[in-house]
């Protein structure tokens, strides 16, 4: 009964006979699946880095506008309660403060180049030709992003402020 119990098993002299091509097979298996994950790791951490880049991008253009609305409510409420887009044309450009003076920069500028009080754009309001005029001015913010700061987010934003005309 034993022997027929060692005969379900491989005899003995074939496992001597044996020369490790499973081992070699097992082993070619093994380096291909490692191959395949680490390109899958790779594939990953490209991915991260992109979504981790579109977050920032997001993030600075939120930030930026958030930062136009500021500048623009700052000038229109300040402090004494007058309209700083009403100022004289000489007294621009000015540079507003920003809240982020290391990556944020603002500016406002005239439109028209000969720094003249011009006539308004055209608008739906009611009003007699020549009773109004304007300052129209261009606010420009510009925010760096990035690890580096290499890119930047930039937003005009065209405002004409009505005066009322000093010549009639």
């Amino acid at each position: 009964m034993v022997d027929a119990h060692f005969k379900l098993f491989i005899p003995l002299r074939l496992l001597k006979r044996q020369s490790g091509v499973v081992l070699i097979i097992s082993l070619v298996f093994l380096v291909a699946l490692t191959a395949v994950a680490a390109a899958l790791m790779q594939n990953t951490a490209t991915d991260m880095k992109m979504s981790g880049a579109s977050q920032d991008k997001l993030v600075a253009l939120q930030e930026t506008q958030s930062e136009m609305d500021n500048i623009i409510y700052n000038q229109v409420r300040k402090v004494n309660g007058t309209n700083g887009f009403t100022s004289a044309l000489a007294l621009f450009p000015l540079t507003p403060a920003v809240t982020k003076a290391s990556i944020t920069t603002a500016k406002i500028t005239i439109v028209n180049p000969l720094q003249l009080i011009a006539d308004c754009p055209h608008t739906l309001a009611a009003s007699s030709v020549q009773v109004f005029k304007c300052n129209v001015l261009n606010v420009n913010v510009v925010r760096r992003y990035g690890r580096t700061r290499n890119s930047a987010i930039e937003i005009n934003a065209g405002i004409a402020q009505q005066l009322i005309n000093g010549d009639n």
